[in-house]
């Protein structure tokens, strides 16, 4: 099926089919539960039926913006749709339809009207899109190889191959970062749409597949261009745009990536979950442990935190065009960073059930494989610190506690957003009202009637702290020159950006409690307006940060225990939204 006639209703009712559609993923007799997945993640191959649920429901036209004829309005959405698809296999995920979304993002983005339609009428008539991305400074020789392209009269000529493109063989459209120049800082690569159907014969070759450790079955495989003519209407913005356009389309992309490691994480929490409550012969459990209720617990705040910076990072692209920079490159440096640390926590109480590659635990290990696949590995994680960094100078001096606070509506999932509008953005903000934020909340806390309000002592204690952290981040970076790269450069900047990533999650995740705890009746989630959850987290990010802890909220804690064997047992998803899942 193509267009958009495969789904109807909002963006929770889509998510919702799609996961009556998959049905589900504990059940052995499901052709596309998690034993169909685990069979076909061995062999290298995606299942059909799967590829054809995703046909069915029309996922491209999600990823092709409505006034070129798609279903994609909110960023938001989007990311609350990949989550069924990534709790089952990222491999479908990917390599069936994120990565046309990955590679039509220039053309989102800098494309004229001629070539936003063409790249819409590719997804939407079910054809795929690839991206030959340019030298990345922090890869490996799996993605250092690239293409040329020679300016001749009327048009390009292009030349080179890359051997690691998702659905090289697949791919109808090919979306080109080619090498145009060599001297000119910032200038040397130019970006073009190109149509395979429309290239002369017998120009691009298949270089074969290449394995992967982790999403195996998905196809990344090589392409060579001989001598290649193509047009110049095939450039996206302008000859030397390629290396802005990159960190342009960067914007829209970083905030779906908490959302992709969070649903792969939920299914691996699930699976531990699973095995912790089991009974054993002698009538108990692995949750009179008080290591492995620590790890459940501990493994949902992270998938709380993580999914309160997603949120935030994919509404500021409505609400904060000029801020959010800073934002999406911390959502997708700090979520991949979460995710791993809380799924080696997680095998500790698997243990040697943790290596399995089928059965009841098998999934565990497959998304323990995906992750750094999913997130782009350290390449990714070193480009996001580093788009942070040249920002934080500028906060210090003129942001941090100067800026108002966000729109309320950036923290409530439920609220209507202005159109996206992708002329706004830049690449470095000029504020941080989500700090501004963590500020706000200080100053409540400290005026509640009783004490502190309703989050207690520690809840109070914990944000006073993470305001102090804010205030030596500002005597930091204050005296930074803007620019100065060699301080930026430096180890200590690298930390102290890292440091910033935490004191946002705590923001976002202060954002959305107050959100929820000022909602309308009956338009909040009792477990998230409570303070339980936010208490904690803050708690595990004060801790990260080595600052000084109140007592431990065990009592907190506990209720946070609670609602992880509540959602297990109904069979909710362990994020904002507490989906039902088949």
């Amino acid at each position: 099926m193509s267009g958009t006639e495969g789904a109807v209703g909002g963006a929770a009712e889509r998510a919702d089919a799609l996961e009556r559609a998959f049905g589900a993923l504990d059940d052995p007799a499901n052709p596309l539960g998690a034993d169909a997945l685990l069979a076909a993640d061995a062999a290298g191959t995606v299942l059909p039926e799967a590829e054809r649920v995703l046909d069915t429901f029309g996922l491209n036209a999600e990823f092709v913006p409505a006034d070129v004829g798609g279903r994609l309005e909110r960023m938001d959405d989007l990311g609350r749709l990949l989550r069924p698809v990534f709790r089952r296999d990222a491999s479908l995920g990917f390599g069936h339809g994120l990565n046309c979304f990955f590679a039509a993002a220039p053309v989102w983005t800098a494309g004229n009207p001629r070539q936003r339609l063409h790249a819409a009428r590719l997804l939407l008539t079910g054809r795929r899109i690839a991206v030959a991305r340019h030298e990345v400074a922090h890869g490996n020789d799996f993605v250092r190889d690239e293409f040329t392209a020679r300016i001749v009269p009327g048009g390009l000529v292009v030349d080179g191959s890359k051997s690691a493109i998702a659905n090289a063989s697949r791919a109808t459209g090919l979306v080109v970062f080619a090498r145009t120049g060599e001297t000119a800082r910032g200038r040397s690569h130019t970006v073009l749409l190109l149509d395979r159907d429309e290239l002369p014969a017998g120009r691009v070759t298949h270089l074969g597949r290449r394995t992967t450790t982790g999403m195996r079955s998905t196809e990344f495989g090589g392409l060579a261009i001989s001598d290649c003519p193509v047009p110049a209407s095939t450039v996206l913005g302008e000859i030397g745009d390629g290396y802005e356009l990159s960190l342009r389309s960067s914007l829209l992309i970083r905030g779906l990536i908490p959302s992709i490691v969070l649903a792969g994480a939920d299914t691996a929490l699930r699976t531990v979950a699973r095995f912790a409550v089991r009974s054993r012969t002698d009538g108990r459990s692995s949750l009179d442990v008080r290591h492995v209720r620590d790890v459940l617990t501990g493994g949902f705040l992270d998938l709380l935190v993580i999914d309160c910076l997603a949120l935030v990072a994919t509404r500021a692209l409505h609400l904060l065009p000029r801020q959010m920079s800073a934002y999406a490159a911390a959502a997708a440096y700090l979520a991949p960073k979460l995710v791993a640390e809380s799924m080696d926590e997680m095998s500790s109480v698997l243990g040697e059930e943790t290596f399995a590659q089928d059965g009841a635990y098998g999934m565990f290990q497959k998304q323990r494989r995906d992750l750094p696949v999913t997130s782009l590995g350290h390449a990714g994680s070193a480009g996001r610190q580093v788009s942070i960094l040249p920002q934080l100078p500028y906060f210090a001096r003129h942001a941090w506690f100067a800026d108002p606070e966000p729109p309320p509506s950036l923290f409530r999932p439920d609220e209507a957003l202005p159109p996206l509008d992708l002329s706004q953005l830049v690449l470095l903000g000029d504020g941080d009202p989500l700090a501004a934020t963590l500020v706000a909340c200080t100053d409540l806390l400290e005026a509640a009637r009783p004490p502190h309000g309703e989050g207690g002592p520690a809840l109070h204690f914990l944000v006073r702290v993470l305001t102090g952290e804010l205030g030596d981040l500002k005597k930091a970076f204050e005296n930074v020159a803007e620019g100065d790269r060699a301080a930026l450069a430096s180890p200590r900047s690298f930390g102290l950006a890292d440091r910033y990533t935490l004191v946002l999650a705590a923001a976002a995740c202060l954002g959305v409690w107050r959100g929820q705890r000022s909602a309308p009746a009956g338009g909040a989630n009792a477990f998230l307006a409570a303070p339980a959850w936010v208490t904690a987290v803050l708690y595990r990010l004060v801790g990260r940060l080595g600052l000084p802890l109140p007592d431990r909220p065990h009592g907190q804690e506990r209720l946070v225990l609670d609602e992880v064997v509540a959602r297990l047992h109904n069979r909710r998803s362990y994020d904002l939204y507490a989906s039902r899942l088949p």
